[in-house]
């Protein structure tokens, strides 16, 4: 029998066959490995490169590809795909999360290579993790507000919305840019996944020219500061004018009414008016309608008329709330004097016997109808009739009452013409 060898020789060479048939296999290698994408906000993705390379001293075939988890996947390899030892590709996966929270998967490629002429079949499977971040967002993204005059404001409206799937609490809201401001947004505000805000953004200029604004929104979204533009150019304020300035009606009758005529003109730039107040109740405006915006160069007529209820000198001022840089007024003036007290004085004469009285009759018609205006019988010839008015036309005639009561027909008839005033 033939003696073997020392041991140590022996396993020395066993070992070097065997790291032989190690080396001429081809080995995958995918890097980074795992692939972390960390917060992507909703409805966005992320995507990263990976490095397929083939570390072995033979050739091997990627023959399979699978992607597990919600919101991962991949693009950029084309399968089967070969590569040569030493030969690396690159293909990319995606993160695009579904909902908020952390999501996890796996990215397996399965591939083929020959040991010692037999073909051999490995998986390599990378981990795959993210998280799903809510984010808020503006709508609109940006504010014009065009052409405003100082003196006035323009209001439009800004939406906050939470785009993801979990609750978004507002810290914070500030804005920069002379005469922005906004209202109705209190503050904290927790928004639910999917709920909106809405609120004013208002300009009001201070001085004529453009200005530009930033509205800043703090949140924990995902985008933890959100910013929209503010835009707006001011114009100068117009001049109101009140034509006249002084207003006098003169005397007039208690109870009666005199009307007369004034305007308003704009220069510079058209003016709005709001509103009129009158200090006293005794001159009202009439003849136009507010608000009242007045082009640049017009004018507006309208009526102020005085009415005295009580004898006197009465005074006001009427005055505009507008948006013009002056404030003009106009002064009112007019004098009530109580109305002349008139009568009608009547006499006649009765040669009758047994007369006891007479009574008065008035009518407004020459030759009646005819009314009493005496509530008893007048023992005696004359009658003062106090309630007549001026300007006013009457007609008497009269008739005599016997001891037995009974009246006698009318009497000629009488003509009263009451002057005016």
């Amino acid at each position: 029998m033939k003696r073997i060898g020392p041991l140590s020789t022996c396993v020395s060479c066993a070992f070097s066959v065997f790291l032989f048939a190690a080396a001429a296999a081809g080995q995958l290698s995918v890097k980074p490995s795992p692939v972390t994408f960390g917060s992507v906000p909703l409805g966005t993705n992320l995507s990263k490169s990976a490095s397929l390379s083939n570390t072995g001293n033979s050739s091997l075939t990627i023959s399979q590809a699978t992607i597990s988890g919600t919101g991962f996947s991949f693009s950029g390899l084309s399968i089967p795909l070969a590569l040569a030892p030493g030969q690396a590709v690159s293909m990319t996966t995606t993160f695009a999360p579904k909902s908020s929270g952390s999501a996890s998967g796996t990215l397996s490629l399965t591939y083929k290579t020959k040991i010692r002429g037999r073909v051999s079949s490995s998986t390599i499977t990378t981990s795959l993790s993210g998280t799903g971040a809510a984010q808020l967002s503006a709508n609109p993204t940006s504010l014009s507000f065009a052409t405003v005059q100082v003196g006035s404001k323009q209001t439009q409206f800004e939406a906050l919305t939470n785009s993801g799937g979990s609750r978004i609490t507002i810290s914070q809201a500030t804005v920069t840019g002379s005469g922005f401001s906004i209202t109705g947004l209190t503050l904290p505000l927790t928004l639910n996944a999917g709920a909106s805000v809405t609120f004013s953004v208002v300009f009001a200029p201070q001085t004529s020219g453009s200005v530009s604004g930033q509205i800043t929104v703090i949140s924990n979204a995902s985008n933890p500061t959100l910013t929209a533009s503010l835009s707006g150019t001011g114009t100068a304020q117009g001049q109101l004018a009140l034509t006249p300035t002084a207003l006098n009606f003169g005397s007039l009758t208690d109870g009666t009414k005199l009307s007369r005529t004034s305007s308003l003109s704009a220069t510079g730039a058209s003016v709005t008016v709001s509103s009129a107040k009158l200090s006293n109740a005794e001159f009202t405006l009439t003849g136009v309608s507010f608000p009242l915006t007045i082009a640049a160069g017009t004018s507006v007529p309208f009526t102020l008329t005085f009415v005295p209820q009580t004898s006197g000198l009465a005074t006001g001022t009427l005055s505009f709330a507008d948006n013009a840089s002056n404030v003009p007024t106009e002064s009112l003036s007019g004098t009530g004097v109580a109305p002349t007290q008139h009568s009608v004085s009547l006499s006649w004469t009765d040669s009758g016997s047994g007369i006891v009285g007479y009574n008065v009759y008035r009518g407004s018609i020459s030759g009646g109808p005819y009314a009493k205006i005496n509530s008893a019988l007048d023992s005696t010839t004359t009658y003062t009739d106090t309630s007549v008015l001026a300007g006013q036309t009457y007609y008497y005639v009269t008739t005599s009452v016997n001891g037995s009561g009974m009246q006698s027909g009318y009497s000629n008839q009488a003509q009263a013409v009451v002057p005016s005033p």
